[in-house]
């Protein structure tokens, strides 16, 4: 197995949805970094920097045009 695709613990980590302590893990998936609780179907995934500063964060909706 590669470090690539080994998943880490961390330790005292308390997960966001469950609060359960020492369930997050960290691994890597296609380049990605993501986090994810063994306990519940809590996931997060670590945004490329190059793809955070192309988005638009100023701007908003406000309507959708359908034809």
């Amino acid at each position: 197995m590669s470090n690539k695709n080994r998943k880490r613990f961390i330790a005292g980590a308390t997960c966001p949805s469950c609060k359960k302590i020492d369930s997050l893990m960290l691994y890597f998936e296609n380049n990605v970094e993501k986090l994810a609780c063994v306990r519940c179907d809590y996931k997060e995934t670590q945004t490329d920097p190059k793809v955070a500063s192309a988005t638009r964060a100023s701007e908003s909706v406000i309507g959708v045009f359908k034809p």
